[in-house]
Order: structure tokens, then C-alpha cells, then sequence
């Protein structure tokens, strides 16, 4: 599996906002990282920025390297960036609400045989058996947890090397997050497939994560091992208290003090 590597990326929407600043960051081959940090601050744009999506909202990359391996992303456009191996599911479960689950997974397959689609599609259901249980059902109706199954399914079904996740937590109950980021875990170890996870369930996220990037206004304040980050304690302070909760209006207050840097 490639690596991706990520260094002094900048990103400017309409010529004007300064949306991220000199980000760096590496998923390593087959590594499981977590970007994590407030609304706004830039994680779905670094996002964006990896899977070529930034055209349709007026961004662009100005400054700095974003390779995959050997491959040179930013020569690349979106689809060109699929068949690398790198797929990103966005915010909100954006599925195709009238088609059913297997629609849905038959619309994201581009792989040629048959024969491979069949193994791919009982891959998917064998980590989401409720889609498999929810067959005849339009998307539409799935919950949202069954959307999000369906999304991560579809999302495997391009065979990638490299996933980006968006929020994946977002709207769902503790438990299913649980569940579901139980799944990614399990994806990430038996198919030794890279995981880039953007989250704002801090305390969730790195109990499955090898590693983690804190990113504020754009910028990256703080990165290391998850196990390390956790003990760190403004970490504690500002990010793992209330619920797991990021409490991100006293986040300012550690930019100051800066203990991490010792």
C-alpha cells in the first residue's frame, strides 16, 4: 500500500481565503490516522485537497506537495486519484437515497469481472451484514448508522488503498460510533488498507488510531502517536473532557502555554 505524505500544503478558496497553511502530514502504508480539531479549522479541506475535490467549491492547492506513493496527486484529476487507490466518503452519507443497498454498491463498482465484483460485495457484507438484512429497502431509508455502513461499503467497493473519512460519528448515537469505528479498525487490520480519519470525537477516535494530527485555523498544532497524545496533558484538558467532547473555546489557551513542545 503507498504512502501519502502531505507537505506544506496551502489552500485558497476563490483567490482570496487562506483555508489551510503549511499542513504536513503521512498515513503511513497501511496506517490508521486521525485528523482532529474544531469546525472550520480545515480538516474536510485537507481532505478535499487529497481527493482532488476542491475544483466545485473554487479551491485550489497554491503551495506545497501532496504524493501518493510515487504518484504526484496534484498532476492528477479526481478520478484519476480513484484509480490510484484513494477514495473519500464524505460528510452527511451521501448516498444514492433511491437505490437500494445493492444498488448502491453495484453503482460504485468500476472493477470489470463479475467474478471479483461477487468477492468484493460479500466482503462488504460480511463487515455490514444489516445492509445485506436491508437488502430490498430504498437507501432512503436506512437509519443513519445504516447509512454510514452503506457509504463505507460503497466506498470499498472501488477496491482503494487509501480511505478518507469525514466525520463518520457525526449524528449517530455512542454506541453505533462504536460499532462503526470498530469496523474501520477491523478494515484497517485485515485488508491493510491506510485510513485517514477526520473527526471531531476526540476521545472515540484515538482508541483506534495508530496516530493524530490537531489542526487549528488551518494550521497543524500538535501530531504524535495516539497512545502519547492521549497522555499529553492539554490533550486531556482541552480535548478529552465533557463526554469526549472537544471543549474548543479553551483550546486558544494551549497555543500559549505550548507544554508539548518540552
Amino acid at each position: 500500500m503507498p504512502k501519502l505524505t502531505l507537505e506544506n500544503v496551502e489552500v485558497i478558496y476563490d483567490k482570496v481565503f487562506l483555508a489551510i497553511k503549511g499542513v504536513s502530514l503521512e498515513v503511513e502504508e497501511g496506517g490508521m490516522v486521525a485528523l482532529l480539531g474544531a469546525n472550520g479549522a480545515g480538516k474536510s479541506t485537507t481532505l478535499k485537497a487529497v481527493s482532488g475535490l476542491l475544483g466545485p467549491e473554487r479551491g485550489a492547492v497554491t503551495r506545497g506537495t501532496i504524493r501518493f506513493g510515487d504518484d504526484d496527486l496534484l498532476r492528477m484529476g479526481a478520478p484519476q486519484r480513484v484509480a490510484r487507490g484513494i477514495v473519500h466518503v464524505l460528510e452527511g452519507r451521501r448516498v444514492f437515497d433511491h437505490l437500494t443497498p445493492d444498488e448502491n454498491l453495484i453503482a460504485a463498482w468500476h472493477g470489470g469481472r463479475s467474478g471479483k465484483f461477487d468477492e468484493i460485495r460479500d466482503r462488504v457484507y460480511e463487515y455490514f451484514p444489516r445492509l445485506r438484512e436491508r437488502g430490498r429497502s430504498k437507501a432512503g431509508y436506512l437509519s443513519g448508522g445504516e447509512q454510514q455502513m452503506l457509504a463505507i461499503g460503497r466506498a470499498l467497493m472501488t477496491q482503494p488503498k487509501l480511505i478518507m473519512l469525514d466525520e463518520p460519528s457525526l449524528g449517530l448515537s455512542p454506541l453505533l460510533v462504536q460499532d462503526i469505528f470498530a469496523i474501520i479498525r477491523e478494515i484497517n487490520r485485515k485488508d491493510g488498507l491506510g485510513v485517514l480519519l477526520v473527526e471531531q470525537n476526540a476521545a472515540a477516535t484515538l482508541d483506534i488510531v495508530d496516530s493524530a494530527y490537531l489542526i487549528e485555523n488551518g494550521q497543524v498544532v500538535m501530531s504524535g502517536r495516539a497512545a502519547t497524545l492521549k497522555e499529553n496533558p492539554d490533550v486531556q484538558e482541552f480535548y478529552l473532557g465533557g463526554a469526549g467532547r472537544v471543549d474548543y473555546h479553551a483550546v486558544r489557551h494551549y497555543r500559549r502555554r505550548k507544554r508539548w513542545l518540552s
